[in-house]
This record gives structure tokens, sequence and C-alpha cells, in this order.
């Protein structure tokens, strides 16, 4: 077993009083039980998804977010016809109306960080395309 899950270490942090307000502003907004807790959080989010998306040869999983104009000509079939391109790197994808115009994509995918950050480049600058952020995701440890 991976020793870092094993053991657990106190260590003490030094912050200044607004700072600290701050973070207990966030630790109540987010509902954790203490700031061990969200510490914890925080440098998981910082080191292991960065590890993890640095290391070129693992698989990743990422969340792509889009809003597009579901008017502009040939979009539609632009965005389908790029998710049906990577079809073996995207998993699932949930389309939401927000209006009579705009709708919103979720879109995941899974494989190598440079293939996922190509594709989520990729269907994010077609024309038409309003918003998209990619939400790298991780679970600590190797994906698949």
């Amino acid at each position: 077993m991976d020793r870092r899950k094993k053991e657990t270490k106190r260590f003490g942090v030094s912050m200044s009083l607004g700072l600290l307000k701050d973070f207990d502003d966030f630790i109540n907004s987010r509902r954790y039980k203490n700031r061990s807790e969200a510490i914890r959080d925080l440098i998981r989010e910082k080191l292991v998804l960065e590890k993890e998306w640095k290391d070129k040869n693992e698989n990743v999983i990422g969340v792509l977010v889009i809003v597009y104009d579901h008017e502009v000509r040939e979009l539609s079939s632009d965005l389908t016809r790029a998710q049906h391109l990577h079809y073996k790197e995207i998993i699932s994808t949930l389309h939401i109306h927000i209006d009579k115009k705009n709708c919103l994509e979720v879109i995941v995918i899974k494989g190598k960080p440079d293939k996922v950050k190509k594709i989520s480049d990729d269907i994010g600058s077609t024309k038409g395309v309003k918003f998209t952020q990619l939400a790298p995701a991780t679970t600590g440890g190797k994906i698949f």
C-alpha cells in the first residue's frame, strides 16, 4: 500500500487573519467538517491533478463544458461530427437547452492528456461555440 495513504502527519500552518477568515468562509460554504479536510482537498486538487495530467503516458479524464448558439449554421452537425470522430475518447455527453437559442453540453473525455486537451480545443474552437472550459478530473490515482 502507498505510504502516503497509510500514515497521517500533523503540521501547523501560519496565515494572516484575513486569509484565515476567507478560508473559514470557504470551508463553511462547502460544508467541510474541519480545516484538515479542506486543506487535503486543495492539495489534492493542485498537486495530484497536475502530476496526473503531466504524465503523458497515463490516461486521464476531463469534463468539457460548452455553450453554443444552435442557430449557427451547421454547428450542431459539426459538433456531432467532432464527437463521432473521437468516439473512443468521448464516453458521455449531456445536452441541455438553456433557452430558445443557446445550448449547453457537458462532454466527458478520457485518454492521454494531450489527446483530451486537443479534443477539447478542437470542439471549443468550433465557430458558434460561445464558451468552453475543460475541467480536468482525478481520482488521485490511475484512471484506467
